[in-house]
């Protein structure tokens, strides 16, 4: 009985959240195989890390184990029966002393006699009911929160990783974008060498006219280098986001310039449902297991009734032939019932029951600063938002403008009426503009996601 108590406290203590998954999705639950190729959307790559990131799939496993728990702590309401078989060999049988006067012998001395066989045997079963429990019934309440609080903890382990399958999907993306703006520049910045060689072979330029720009050139090409490798380990990073192997080759088909950044939508709301927040949500769960955990230990002052019986029979033997028929086996068999009823501890029951209260305080603060810190999160990110989305309208505009200024440069030095380092200049320019707005498109992106994940809309 004892660990039926204690399997009860555990239930109820359980402040922690566990996490499970739906039912797999039959598109994404096999991993793909190493060389073989794959297109995804990003909501098709959200789908799959649900089915195959290790995190997700180990939070689906602690909700199964949440459940198994429940059900144990459940079963341990039930009967209670258990069979036993035990067989004794007396290579010496026990030696009892018996008064010796029994015999004729002098009063206060004793005999050394020995009783019994040498073999015997005892076969039976023991069964036992709990009658009554307060806190075995409250577990049983209990039971339905933790499921809860394993089942939005899971909820918040698919968010978390959606969250993170999204910002490495835009990361290739953005940096996939910089590869083309590089790759862009390289070509026009190459021909525009070429022409001065030209020219520097027909005596119309200096040598050093020719080596500046062959200084940018190499520069171009080092940054281009340097994004490549940034992509290749980006795409590492989306795969061991969603659980693929790294060595699978994988198409992103989301386009950049189909993501929408609604400024309006990022005013702060009058009002926020903190429910659509999954973390207050689980501080919600966590404040109602503080409570009954109080219930629990308010319920140690009653008493608990266990009815339980056993049915025994025994056999003695001289010669190991315990199923000879013609020999007998002795029943025993008894029921009965015991009553516990707590009368004192030595305080323990009032420290535990103070510490519980202290609890429900604690879970209770918890949630209100769960709220402050979502109403700072709302505010923070919806600051970020706009001015991420302000920030990518100014380097929209400045990419633009640096454009027509390069493009006009090398029509003038094309002409002869315009220098190579003013070509070097404006190319120069146009390279951090077009860095500048890559860069304040992925923090855009970014702050987009951590917008949508604050209010609750990221699933």
């Amino acid at each position: 009985m004892k660990k039926i108590i204690t399997g009860i406290g555990f239930i109820l203590a359980m402040v922690n959240g566990y996490s499970q998954s739906d039912k797999s999705n039959d598109s994404y639950s096999k991993a793909p195989k190493a060389g073989t190729s794959y297109s995804y959307s990003l909501k098709q790559a959200i789908d799959y890390a649900m089915q195959n990131q290790d995190n997700v799939k180990n939070a689906m496993i602690d909700e199964e184990l949440a459940r198994d728990k429940v059900k144990e702590i459940r079963g341990s309401g039930l009967p209670q029966i258990n069979g036993s078989v035990d067989v004794k060999d007396f290579v010496e049988i026990p030696t009892s002393l018996i008064p010796a006067e029994f015999f004729g012998g002098p009063p206060g001395s004793f005999a050394a006699v020995k009783f019994g066989t040498q073999y015997q045997a005892a076969g039976g079963f023991d069964a036992s009911q709990m009658l009554f429990n307060a806190e075995y019934f409250l577990g049983l309440k209990g039971s339905k929160v933790v499921i809860e609080l394993s089942t939005r903890a899971l909820t918040r382990t698919k968010i978390e990783t959606a969250t993170a399958v999204s910002k490495a999907y835009y990361n290739v993306l953005v940096n996939a974008e910089r590869m083309k703006l590089l790759d862009a520049n390289i070509v026009r910045l190459k021909k525009i060498l070429d022409d001065t060689k030209a020219m520097l072979d027909n005596g119309f330029v200096e040598k050093i006219d020719y080596d500046r720009l062959s200084v940018t050139y190499t520069n171009l090409t080092a940054e281009k280098e340097k994004v490549e490798r940034l992509l290749n380990v980006g795409n590492y990073l989306l795969k061991f986001q969603m659980g693929m192997d790294v060595n699978a080759d994988l198409t992103l088909t989301d386009k950049l310039e189909d993501v929408k950044f609604d400024t309006g939508a990022a005013a702060m709301p009058d009002k926020f449902d903190y429910s659509k927040r999954i973390e207050y949500g689980i501080a919600e769960t966590q404040f109602k297991l503080a409570k009954l955990d109080l219930k629990r230990q308010r319920f140690s002052y009653l008493p608990s009734a266990f009815a339980y019986g056993s049915y025994t029979s025994n056999a003695y033997r001289s010669q190991f032939d315990f199923f000879d028929t013609k020999q007998g086996w002795y029943p025993t068999a008894l029921v009965g019932a015991t009553i516990k009823v707590p009368i004192f501890s030595g305080g323990i029951r009032h420290y535990k029951n103070q510490q519980s209260k202290l609890g429900v305080q604690k879970a209770e603060n918890n949630m209100d600063a769960m709220k402050k810190a979502i109403d700072l999160e709302l505010a923070s990110y919806s600051t970020f938002l706009t001015n991420a989305a302000t920030s990518l309208e100014n380097q929209k505009k400045n990419i633009t403008l640096a454009e027509d200024i390069a493009k006009v440069t090398k029509v003038k030095y094309e002409q002869g009426v315009g220098t190579n380092l003013e070509v070097i200049t404006a190319e120069t320019a146009l390279l951090e503009a077009q860095t500048n707005y890559m860069n304040a498109l992925y923090d855009a992106i970014i702050a987009k996601i951590d917008f949508d994940k604050a209010n609750g809309n990221l699933k």
